[in-house]
């Protein structure tokens, strides 16, 4: 019992791992960018209102009673012939924005990255901690004896094993990977505990979501009546990760459609993909993906 436990936690524990290395390294470059910019940003004390005369590669030339700068401003044509509130430093006025120059926009966004990261890396950990607290309340419940079929179900990307159980009211249980359930008859009697945690022949089967009583979605391939007990199920991590190498596949167009609408180019882009790779191999992990 504790194998299968160390066996359903170890994945999951990779892959929460790898989202918060991502997270880690993103919030750390974002926090560097954000303070350069911040200290650059606290010089400029002075406060003045001043024209936007001209705009060409990619800055503005603002001028103002006491000064002049070139300030780089996307898209500053739209500024052109405008007035507008500008902050300098008394000590070297050249060093000065206006409200939309890029300086203020990348420094938003270095912060917004700080957040992003920390935000998903506690979504990630609170989630796996709810799931794991589940998991352990749930097997030390008082034990039914019940009926069941594995079947294996994929959705989209998503390759799951399900507990399929008989009774009054039919209920479908998506499970942890375990090679076990290679070799499991159908149907086979098993113990289960608070409705979720099944245990077999010493083996215990962890779920991966709740229990439903409307047949999953996806394409069905059940276990035969008697399989052959010689079979070789796929075992390891490094398994495991091949499959759930899959959930790599839209991370980057995720990342493209964050740099477009951030505005973040090409820094935004990659960032955006490995972040999203990350989080997909910890959705493959979460869910309970299935190697076999």
């Amino acid at each position: 019992m504790l194998r299968s436990r160390v066996r359903a936690l170890r994945h999951g524990v990779l892959a929460t791992a790898i989202v918060l290395v991502v997270c880690f390294v993103v919030a750390l470059l974002s926090w560097l960018s954000y303070s350069s910019d911040r200290d650059l940003l606290s010089s400029m004390t002075s406060r003045s209102l001043g024209d936007v005369v001209s705009y060409s590669d990619g800055a503005v030339e603002v001028r103002w009673p006491s000064g002049s700068a070139r300030v780089p401003y996307e898209n500053g044509d739209r500024v052109v012939g405008k007035q507008a509130q500008v902050a300098f430093d008394p000590a070297d006025p050249s060093r000065a924005v206006i409200p939309g120059a890029d300086l203020l926009l990348e420094t938003d966004r270095a912060l917004g990255g700080v957040t992003f990261a920390a935000a998903v890396a506690l979504l990630v950990v609170f989630a796996g901690a709810v799931r794991l607290l589940l998991a352990v309340r749930s097997s030390r419940a008082a034990a039914e004896t019940v009926s069941v079929r594995r079947i294996r179900l994929q959705s989209g990307l998503m390759v799951r094993s399900w507990l399929e159980i008989d009774g009054p009211v039919e209920r479908w249980l998506p499970v942890y990977y375990d090679p076990a359930l290679v070799t499991l008859p159908s149907p086979v009697d098993v113990s289960l505990r608070g409705g979720r945690v099944a245990v077999v022949d010493g083996v215990t089967l962890y779920p991966s979501g709740r229990a439903v009583v409307k047949h999953p979605r996806g394409r069905r391939v059940d276990n035969p009546a008697r399989p052959d007990p010689e079979t070789r199920a796929p075992r390891g991590l490094l398994v495991q990760l091949r499959v759930d190498a899959v959930f790599l596949v839209p991370a980057p167009i995720v990342g493209l459609f964050w740099a477009y609408v951030d505005g973040s180019g090409f820094t935004g882009w990659i960032t955006a993909t490995v972040v999203a790779g990350a989080l997909g191999l910890w959705w493959g992990a979460f869910r309970g993906s299935d190697p076999s």
